[in-house]
């Protein structure tokens, strides 16, 4: 294993964020959970960025791009290279009814700054965990909208590292899906098209959802939100097939089906990203054995891990 060490780059890379060694990453993921990151850096701002990705090229040390760390399970075994956090590309602008939001600014603080505007179209994903960048990249959905309804397009970093504007086309977009899962980029900001709405009446619908998420038990433990995605073709909800397979309650280790909502899986008691992992699997393959559907995971696993296989069969 291959550990790179900030000393050796001192002298290489100069930024004007923040380069940490060791970081550990369960400070900074939703789960609360995973090893170490071996380089830690955050970017003052999108410059900064650039002229970071720009050195690591240039050394050929490989790199991981960070939102809110939401929806992501980091191995135990860290990551390598460097972990670049978006925190600070958190700008936001209004030209009209389109918003621009920077990459790193947290979803729920865009949507609280959109009802302050009166601009309505951003309510649903108020009080929802993770970045804008990460809710693009996800398409992020629920209370009936996704960030594919509201986009108006993203500016990325392609794979040369220079600026692209991608303008929202919606053969592009589907349930859970975004063009950016498919290239190599990176999404720096967001625009948004939005609506005239009412600042007390966009308020009313948000702190609604925040309730009917407080109520679901979102925010009882650390997790990562729904596990799974929902899939029509499966005639119910992911988290109605794990209860009706008799999973809420199920636990390894510290991590546990919560017995509130079967498809929030949830680090209860200092569980290891493997003792998720093993769990998740294990839902996996006991609503397949009942069913017959295979429950596709929400959840990204990202570091080292070894090779899962696939769910049992009878």
């Amino acid at each position: 294993m291959i550990v790179y060490k900030l000393i050796n780059l001192n002298r290489k890379i100069n930024i004007r964020g923040i380069i940490r060694e060791e970081e550990p990453l369960n400070k900074h993921t939703s789960f609360r959970c995973g090893g170490c990151a071996d380089l830690f850096a955050v970017p003052a701002d999108e410059e900064d960025l650039i002229q970071l990705l720009r050195e690591l090229k240039e050394m050929n040390i490989p790199w991981f791009i960070l939102g809110g760390g939401a929806n992501v399970l980091v191995s135990d075994k860290g990551i390598r290279g460097m972990v670049i956090s978006m925190e600070n590309l958190d700008d936001v602008s209004l030209k009209e009814h389109v918003l621009t939001v920077g990459a790193g600014m947290a979803v729920s603080d865009a949507a609280a700054y959109a009802a302050d505007q009166g601009l309505e179209g951003l309510e649903f994903i108020y009080a929802m965990p993770g970045s804008v960048g990460g809710a693009l990249w996800m398409n992020a959905r629920c209370y009936d909208s996704e960030i594919a309804v509201v986009l108006r397009g993203a500016t990325i970093l392609n794979a040369e590292l220079n600026k692209e504007y991608i303008p929202f086309r919606e053969e592009d977009w589907e349930y859970k899906k975004s063009p950016f899962q498919n290239r190599n980029c990176i999404i720096l900001s967001a625009e948004f098209s939005l609506k005239q709405g009412k600042s007390e009446d966009l308020w009313t619908r948000m702190l609604e959802i925040r309730r009917d998420r407080d109520e679901k038990g979102h925010f009882r433990a650390p997790c990562g939100g729904s596990t799974f995605k929902n899939n029509r073709a499966f005639g119910a909800p992911s988290g109605k097939l794990i209860e009706e397979a008799g999973l809420k309650g199920t636990r390894i280790g510290g991590a546990a089906v919560s017995e509130w909502h079967g498809n929030i899986l949830i680090n209860e008691n200092d569980a290891t990203a493997g003792e998720i992992s093993d769990l998740i699997k294990l839902v996996q393959d006991k609503v397949y054995r009942q069913t017959g559907f295979l429950l596709e995971p929400e959840v990204l696993k990202v570091g080292e891990w070894e090779e899962d296989g696939d769910a049992e069969s009878d």
